[in-house]
């Protein structure tokens, strides 16, 4: 495994009336997170921190399929307006393991699991489980990016995000946050960074990704139309 440590390029908040930043997600244009009691967006461009928000449930893993948002709200995943916050559907988020991350990619909803330290894919018209990669650390957020799964973790005092194989589980790379600096929410911007969400602070911060070049890449087979958090 290639460890090396992240650099965080810039931090955004922490924001008015959020207490703890829950799962992360983009849409092309604003970057979405949950609060709790709603989800919000801000422009990561020019790091406004007035925010947009919709009146959902969100305490964990936020996506975007490039139309909807997908936001889980304790035992359940809803699609969701972005333009006007309504719920146009649910359906029941895996249980048992805590459910945290989410993102978006070939069609699936991938949720990852804390305290299981698991990640599903899953249908996204029915929850049912298509299958489960195993993770050796507590998951938080979630993201796939050019064909690579990316996972953050928050265990023992200590986050970083990780490249993982998405057939074996396996930890290709590691990116070791600074101490005392959590991850709670993970999605790629589709290029050269990721969006962090910090936890508690109430804050979220943009990691470099790892640069590729024009020869390496991903066999996993699965295309970079994700969004997730």
């Amino acid at each position: 495994m290639k460890r090396s440590d992240a650099e965080i390029i810039r931090e955004y908040g922490p924001f008015a009336g959020v207490d703890s930043v829950h799962g992360v997600t983009f849409d092309g244009q604003h970057v979405w997170f949950g609060s709790g009691d709603r989800l919000n967006a801000f422009d990561p461009a020019s790091g406004d921190p007035s925010l947009r928000s919709l009146d959902v449930g969100a305490d964990a893993g936020t996506a975007f399929d490039g139309q909807h948002l997908f936001q889980i709200a304790g035992d359940r995943i809803q699609k969701i307006d972005p333009q006007t916050g309504q719920v146009l559907a649910t359906i029941p988020a895996p249980d048992r393991g805590g459910n945290s991350g989410l993102a978006w990619a070939e069609g699936s909803l991938w949720v990852g699991q804390y305290r299981s330290r698991k990640i599903h894919q899953v249908d996204p018209e029915t929850g049912a489980i298509l299958r489960a990669i195993e993770a050796n650390r507590f998951v938080t957020g979630v993201t796939w990016v050019d064909g690579e799964l990316w996972h953050g973790t928050w265990e023992d005092d200590a986050s970083d995000l990780r490249h993982i194989d998405p057939q074996t589980g396996e930890v290709l790379e590691s990116l070791e946050m600074p101490p005392g600096t959590y991850v709670s929410g993970l999605e790629s911007d589709g290029g050269e960074q990721f969006f962090c969400g910090g936890g508690g602070s109430g804050k979220l911060r943009a990691v470099r990704r790892p640069r590729r070049d024009s020869a390496a890449g991903s066999d996993a087979g699965i295309p970079a139309d994700s969004a997730s958090g």
